[in-house]
């Protein structure tokens, strides 16, 4: 996909909730029309860039009944880029988003909450959603990717000062590049006289990761809560292919399946009555319980952090300020040369955004962040990914169904690894109609 996943594809999204807010319909259908430029739409260091156009239909519903409210979003996208056409590439770019919400009560201390994202695509953005922290890969990928994020909330209030909260989550992953196999030049997944290419996407990314948390909350009054929590965290590796090592000593997928177990305090306190201030660290044990390669660990230690600042300055207007601090999986697989294998990333992660409304009519957005993603294991354990991401949206209303959108994206990320750096500047103009 192209720049529709950091842009356009999400504000389409956030028009569409918002008008299901803002209408007293049930239902909203919105399309969308866009031209853009995007320079580097290969996401490597030799840019490739193209014009393009983009087609944007989306379908929303909110529907509430006595104790439940039902909600869905659906968004496809295509988009035609020029410069693949005029060198016989296949020119266009498909991806799906499905956005599914269920809230129901049980009574008035129990309720729950269901939430599933479902996305097919190719860029970075889109696959990464839900995930938190870091992103997996940075690239851009062909084909149709697949990741499903799921997760049910229950919570019970005990009292007026005590509140459990228990969560259930399920990521699924699943990339289209597969087949990585042993050839007489290496591990590769293209034909065995070409060059090694090295491990394939499914396999050092298909997973099945399934938490639960626990956290009891302890209010003090309506706007001061303290929690302490538990995660444990189980990742699966399923693209049962060799990742590393050679024909005689392969080294699987599996070898990067991994539990988690999370312990954290926290606190939640507005500040001022538009300023709102949240916060959970505490420390992660990470154990590769079927990584068994000579002289590494399997385990270790590592910080977690979530940390949160959001102040509503005017109504429709607000700034936030984020920060969290986890692991997270990854698309490198270099052994080092005593043997050690990659395992994951430890990423810090810092974001901020406003949105503000310069008229009635005309709405600004800035979005920024930086992930530094620390390689556990492998040939660069302990290297660092530096990822920097500029998002700049403008949004004219014409009339209540007509709107217009400029849209500037700008990536940029720094690595010690070979050919993983680029930067990537992508602008969008067009229209959006919404019935």
């Amino acid at each position: 996909m192209g720049l529709a996943a950091g842009g356009t594809a999400a504000f389409q999204m956030n028009c569409a909730a918002q008008a299901l807010e803002n209408t007293p319909k049930d239902w909203n259908v919105s399309g969308a029309l866009h031209g853009f430029y995007d320079d580097n739409y290969s996401t490597s260091p030799d840019k490739h860039g193209s014009y393009g156009i983009e087609v944007s239909p989306t379908v929303s519903a909110n529907v509430p009944f006595r104790q439940t409210e039902f909600g869905f979003l659906y968004s496809y996208d295509l988009q035609w880029y020029e410069e693949r056409s005029n060198s016989g590439q296949n020119p266009y770019d498909q991806s799906h988003t499905f956005n599914l919400w269920l809230d129901h009560s049980f009574s008035e201390n129990l309720s729950a909450t269901v939430n599933d994202s479902f996305v097919v695509g190719q860029e970075p953005e889109l696959l990464a959603a839900g995930t938190g922290g870091g992103f997996a890969t940075y690239e851009r990928l062909n084909g149709n990717n697949i990741a499903n994020n799921a997760t049910v909330t229950v919570k019970e209030d005990w009292s007026p000062s005590l509140t459990t909260v228990l969560t259930y989550g399920n990521y699924l992953a699943l990339y289209s590049d597969h087949g990585a196999y042993f050839s007489t030049n290496g591990l590769t997944t293209g034909s065995p006289s070409s060059p090694p290419t090295g491990a394939s996407y499914a396999g050092t990314l298909n997973r099945d990761q399934n938490s639960v948390d626990f956290e009891p909350q302890w209010h003090f009054g309506p706007e001061t809560f303290i929690d302490v929590g538990y995660q444990a965290v189980l990742i699966n590796y399923t693209g049962n292919e060799p990742i590393s090592g050679s024909t005689n000593n392969p080294v699987y997928s599996k070898s990067r399946d991994s539990i988690t177990h999370t312990g954290y305090v926290g606190a939640q306190h507005n500040l001022l009555p538009n300023l709102v201030a949240a916060a959970k660290v505490g420390v992660t044990y990470f154990d590769a319980y079927n990584n068994h390669q000579p002289g590494q660990s399997s385990t270790a230690l590592s910080p977690y952090a979530d940390v949160s600042l959001i102040y509503t300055y005017l109504p429709g207007d607000n700034a936030q300020l984020g920060f969290t601090q986890q692991r997270n999986a990854t698309d490198v697989s270099a052994p080092s040369a005593n043997g050690s294998e990659t395992l994951d990333q430890d990423t810090s992660s810092l974001h901020a955004s406003i949105n503000h409304h310069f008229t009635p009519k005309l709405m600004g957005t800035v979005i920024a962040s930086w992930n530094a993603s620390t390689y556990d294991g492998g040939a660069y354990n302990n290297d660092t990914d530096d990822y920097y991401a500029l998002g700049l949206t403008a949004n004219y209303v014409f009339t209540r169904n007509l709107s217009g959108e400029v849209d500037y994206n700008y990536d940029h990320i720094t690595s010690s690894v070979a050919g993983r750096e680029y930067v990537r500047n992508r602008i969008s103009i067009g229209l959006s109609v919404t019935y």
